[in-house]
């Protein structure tokens, strides 16, 4: 952003955006979503009945496509894993009691949701478009997630999800996480300056 900011001396900062949308006080925003897919919202109602943080959550996108193969691997993987999960991809697959698969969800209530809870370390497969940019500042930046690899196996899917779950590496990236959600949080607040960001690009635009 440094660097931006040389070249783009009106460069405003904000995000994220559900955080912001919390702001309202009239909740005028509830209605809105950045899901490209009909909401099931019957996925929350399965989440009330796991415990805190236990759910592993997965989503590969609106427009991501794969080979039968890499989903076999990671439908082995997850299953192998002996963690509850909830797969959201297109169409619907498989229901059961431990796992979930659904054609798309309320995504924001979802990451919300203490089963999942928003702000937890991050399992990526990068496909295209922002998505490798992406990995590379959660896994190497800022460590809170490791890559799958391309040629995706049941056995590394299996580990990693143990990995983060319940082993060491990733209690450690849940603390990172929670300082990362506590910048956010406090960053979205009205003295906060993704805030302020905000209502200075409104009026810039509205006065030009």
């Amino acid at each position: 952003m440094n660097g931006l900011s040389s070249m783009l001396p009106f460069l405003c900062t904000i995000g994220p955006f559900p955080l912001l949308l919390n702001q309202s006080p009239q909740n005028n925003f509830a209605s809105l979503g950045s899901n490209l897919w009909k909401e099931d919202p019957k996925c929350l109602q399965w989440l009330e009945s796991k415990e805190s943080g236990s759910v592993v959550y997965v989503n590969f996108g609106s427009i991501t496509v794969m080979s039968a193969e890499q989903l076999l691997e990671f439908a082995w993987g997850l299953a192998n894993s002996k963690k509850p999960f909830l797969w959201i991809i297109r169409p619907d697959l498989v229901i059961g009691d431990r796992s979930l698969i659904a054609s798309w969800c309320p995504q924001e209530q979802v990451l919300n949701h203490p089963c999942v809870c928003a702000g937890v370390p991050i399992l990526c497969w990068p496909f295209f478009a922002d998505q490798p940019t992406n990995c590379r500042y959660i896994c190497n930046k800022w460590e809170i997630g490791i890559e799958i690899h391309t040629n995706v196996k049941r056995e590394e899917v299996e580990k990693l999800v143990n990995d983060l779950m319940a082993g060491e590496k990733g209690k450690k990236m849940r603390q990172k996480i929670v300082e990362l959600k506590k910048k956010a949080e406090e960053g979205t607040t009205p003295s906060g300056c993704s805030f302020m960001n905000l209502d200075k690009f409104i009026k810039e635009v509205l006065l030009n």
